[in-house]
């Protein structure tokens, strides 16, 4: 039997590489503060970044301790970076505004920080 495919953040690559050049590394150095360098080479990070290829969870979680920026902020198409990286505490992602054509559920804006109580974590959970 066949597993269906599932839906996979369109601006992820966008993000990583965005992550990249604010934090000043080529993609070698990338890999360093990944921890990756001695795996694999700079067309890793390129497959990321260009979208050919999606890094596995360990890597994501990496970039997001890396940046200070939380998980959600990376994989949330509705969310952008912080201006400044890497953040000086933990950072939620900055809200996007819809464009006129751009459909978008209602959500609240994303708050800055650690998401506080159980029932954000259970409900940021069960949106992914």
């Amino acid at each position: 039997m066949g597993r269906a495919s599932r839906e996979k953040p369109v601006r992820l690559g966008e993000k990583l590489f965005e992550i990249r050049v604010k934090l000043g590394l080529s993609q070698v150095g990338m890999l360093r503060v990944l921890g990756l360098a001695d795996k694999y080479g700079r067309h890793y990070i390129s497959g990321f970044e260009r979208g050919e290829r999606e890094p596995p969870l360990r890597v994501l979680l990496r970039y997001s301790e890396v940046s200070k920026v939380w998980l959600n902020a990376l994989v949330d198409d509705d969310v952008d970076l912080p201006e400044v990286l890497p953040s000086s505490e933990m950072h939620g992602g900055v809200g996007r505004q819809p464009g006129p054509s751009r459909r978008r559920q209602k959500r609240p804006p994303a708050g800055t920080g650690r998401p506080s109580g159980r029932r954000r974590r259970s409900a940021a959970l069960r949106a992914v």
